[in-house]
């Protein structure tokens, strides 16, 4: 059987910007039901990639061909969205409720993407995560036969992150997608590329796959023991360590990749890095004594009690608007208790790496600045570094050592805020999103740094795998105003927010006109014995007359709803008419709740 053709083809396609080559005569092809993930440092090249590749930029030379009728869809690392527009327009096109709510599909997107944003509200004032959300949303809707993603789970919580993963699974579309996230990596794509020196290498398998593919490849071209030294050792060894699912189906052989970490030593000696935290930090680190926080009209803690000993690693999740950055804040100082107190340990030294970038002189100079905060560092295993190995440690080699703190992009005021904060040697240290803008070999660098740091750790997170890597314990807020310890890590944390989810569902559940007794009757709690009618009594056939009554009733609101929904298309210039089936719109609705009320109340008498 012949293999399916594919929907785009890149064929020895070039692109440089000035004299910087970022892609050389690259020939690749996406086939249909693909899911291709992109990785490489930040600046080689891998949006570049993918703007070639949707026809976003033209090539320098060679050629970028599409099926015919292909429909692709693009989310840009930024967004598109009309701030004229409301969400309901930008993401569902103007739908009213009970349009898309009819669809299993739309309602899911609807459901997890924009839960807590209103549909009608303005485009123009929502925050970036929540534009973010909107654009995937309208994205994922679509019926697209590619889907390109440019970093897709920015943010994103953990959650929402895990049902992305779960749902583009599902799709029969074919998918590429750049992120830095590798569980997501993991979980999502079938193949991966990496982009590096203006090539791109191809690998069959997840991140857990590239990364023993990548050391097998290295080992077999590497001359002597130098350069073997010299493979990603660490990396392997803790994939090794880690859930079995991550090597079980890649296609090469990986035994000559695991013989490389036989005699690797974990990540990091946790007793002597807690014994090293209790010398330097002593007994007492963070304590929240009878803490409340509120903020706004929401209170996130309530008389929550919490402990930070020395050498604690600690992640800390929830969904978007929990509260984990106020909670960080709280830690750090920076917010004061509603009520109850926080006490610091009189050996604490504190840094606290927030989401925002520091503002810094645009004038001043990368390692200059650097060389000023500290001449040296010293490592736990007696390794000195100078400062310029550092920072190349941190991605800047080249011109980017001595570049203008105002030249620098995002991502590499990121990386050279994280640096700074490090080298200010603290001893408790928070991080607030630190892999935001950070590609996946800064990220291995910040987990290498952090194995051998001997201090107490907070991470906030979305990144699952960065947490699993870098922290000994899980912590949830899970919205009943405490810190949660979460023995099994995020996998517990899923299910325990998909079943607080579904009691939520099911409690707030209301019957819909085609459904009528028998959704409310699953859906429903038990109701007390006092509440029930007698089988065969007076009061049971009341009420069953009464669901008879109210289901013709609902069937004839839901066709008169219809009607009056045709009558809005048809009027669409004529505002007097508009208004008018406005008007009864609103009353029908109205009707309708009190008729639904009157049902449950009836349908309770039978349960």
């Amino acid at each position: 059987m012949a293999a399916p053709l594919n929907l785009l083809n890149l064929e020895k396609v070039s692109k440089s910007y000035g004299v910087r080559p970022l892609l050389s005569e690259v020939s690749l092809g996406v086939g249909a039901g693909d899911r291709i993930g992109i990785v490489g440092r930040n600046g080689d090249g891998k949006s570049t990639l993918l703007r070639v590749m949707t026809g976003q930029e033209e090539a320098d030379s060679g050629r970028v061909s599409q099926q015919r009728g292909l429909l692709m869809g693009f989310l840009h690392q930024g967004d598109t969205l009309d701030d004229t527009h409301t969400v309901r327009e930008a993401v569902l096109g103007g739908r009213a409720d009970h349009e898309w709510a009819a669809d299993p599909r739309t309602r899911e997107v609807v459901t997890e993407l924009l839960a807590g944003i209103e549909l009608d509200r303005a485009v123009v004032g929502l925050s970036g995560g929540e534009r973010r959300r909107c654009s995937l949303a309208s994205l994922l809707l679509g019926d697209d036969d590619l889907i390109v993603l440019d970093e897709p789970t920015n943010h994103l919580d953990v959650e929402a992150v895990a049902w992305l993963a779960q749902h583009l699974a599902r799709r029969p579309s074919a998918l590429v997608v750049v992120t830095h996230d590798r569980w997501f990596l993991d979980e999502v794509c079938q193949w991966t590329w990496e982009v590096h020196d203006g090539v791109v290498d191809v690998y069959e398998g997840g991140y857990a796959a590239f990364t023993l593919a990548k050391a097998e490849r290295a080992r077999q071209a590497a001359a002597t023991e130098e350069k073997r030294q010299n493979l990603v050792r660490k990396e392997l060894a803790w994939l090794r360590r880690g859930a079995p699912a991550r090597t079980s189906k890649p296609k090469f052989r990986i035994e000559a990749a695991n013989a490389l970490i036989e005699d690797e030593p974990p990540p990091r000696d946790r007793l002597e890095l807690e014994q090293f935290a209790t010398q330097r930090l002593g007994k007492d680190v963070v304590d929240l004594e009878d803490v409340d926080l509120v903020r706004g009209e929401r209170r996130l803690l309530e008389r929550c009690t919490w402990r930070l000993g020395p050498g604690d690693r600690v992640g800390l999740v929830g969904v978007n608007g929990a509260g984990k950055t106020s909670v960080l804040n709280l830690v750090a100082g920076s917010v004061p208790p509603t009520a109850g107190r926080v006490k610091h340990g009189r050996t604490v030294a504190l840094a606290h790496l927030t989401q925002a970038i520091d503002e810094v002189d645009p004038e001043a100079r990368v390692l200059g600045t650097i060389e000023r905060t500290r001449s040296e560092v010293r490592t736990l295993g007696g390794r000195d570094l100078s400062p310029t190995a550092l920072l190349e440690q941190f991605g800047f080699t080249g011109d980017r050592l001595t570049a203008r703190l105002g030249d620098l992009s995002g991502g590499e005021r990121r990386r050279f805020q994280l640096l700074k904060l490090l080298l200010e040697e603290p001893n408790v240290l928070l991080l607030d999103e630190p892999t935001n803008d950070l590609d996946i070999e800064t990220l291995r660098v910040l987990e290498d740094f952090l194995d051998s740091w001997p201090g107490t750790l907070v991470v906030v997170s979305h990144d699952r795998y960065f947490l699993e890597r870098v922290t000994d314990a899980t912590w949830a807020l899970l919205g009943d105003g405490q810190v949660s310890l979460l023995p099994r890590g995020v996998d517990e944390y899923l299910e325990r927010r998909s079943a607080m989810l579904a009691a939520a569902e099911a409690a707030a559940s209301a019957p819909s006109v085609a459904s009528a007794a028998p959704a409310a009757s699953s859906a429903a709690s038990a109701p007390t014995a006092a509440l029930r009618a007698k089988a065969g009594s007076a009061e049971e056939r009341a009420a069953r007359k009464t669901l008879a009554r109210l289901d013709k009733r609902l069937e004839k609101i839901a066709e008169r709803e219809a009607e009056l929904n045709a009558a809005v298309l048809e009027a669409a210039s004529d505002h007097e008419a508009l208004a008018r089936i406005s008007a009864e719109l609103s009353t029908l609705a109205a009707e309708k709740d009190d008729v639904e009320a009157e049902w449950l109340e009836a349908a309770e008498l039978l349960e």
